[in-house]
C-alpha cells in the first residue's frame, strides 16, 4: 500500500521574512516564489523578485511544478472613505500535468501556509497562462 504525502512544515526564517514582505513600505511590485523542499518535506524559499510584472512572474514559475507565489504585484486599491490599500496576494500555482504525489504534498501543505501567515486573498491556478491581469482584478473585485 502506497504511503499518503505529509503536510510540510514551514521554515522559520520564511515565515520571518513573508510577515516582514508583508508589512513592508515600498509599493512596488514584488513577490516571493516558495517551493517545497522533498527531502526536507518543508516549504522553503525558492526566489525574491522586485519590480516585477505579471508577464515576468508568469514566466519564472515552473510549467510542470507547483509554486507558491506570495505578494505580487501591488495594485493601488481606491476605497470610499479616501484610503489607498495594495493587496497582497496568494497564489498555489499548481500545473496540471505534474507529479501527483507533488499535487497532493502543495495542496495539503497550503492551508498550513495561509493558516501561519494569516492570508485572506488566496487563488489557485492550473495554468500559468491564466496569470494575466485581468484575472487577477477579477478575482480581487471579490473583495471589494
Amino acid at each position: 500500500m502506497s504511503q499518503s504525502p505529509e503536510v510540510c512544515d514551514v521554515d522559520e526564517a520564511l515565515v520571518a521574512k513573508l510577515k516582514a514582505f508583508r508589512f513592508r513600505k515600498a509599493t512596488n511590485n514584488a513577490a516571493i516564489i516558495m517551493k517545497i523542499d522533498m527531502n526536507k518535506q518543508l516549504v522553503v524559499l525558492d526566489e525574491e523578485l522586485e519590480d516585477i510584472s505579471l508577464d515576468d512572474l508568469r514566466n519564472e514559475l515552473p510549467e510542470q511544478q507547483p509554486r507558491y507565489p506570495f505578494g505580487f504585484p501591488c495594485y493601488q486599491h481606491h476605497h470610499g472613505d479616501g484610503r489607498v490599500s495594495y493587496p497582497l496576494i496568494f497564489i498555489f500555482s499548481s500545473p496540471c500535468d505534474c507529479k501527483p504525489v507533488m499535487q497532493m504534498m502543495y495542496a495539503g501543505s497550503k492551508l498550513r501556509l495561509v493558516k501561519t501567515l494569516n492570508l485572506t486573498k488566496v487563488f489557485e491556478v492550473r495554468d500559468t497562462e491564466e496569470l494575466t491581469e485581468e484575472w487577477l482584478k477579477d478575482k480581487l473585485s471579490l473583495f471589494t
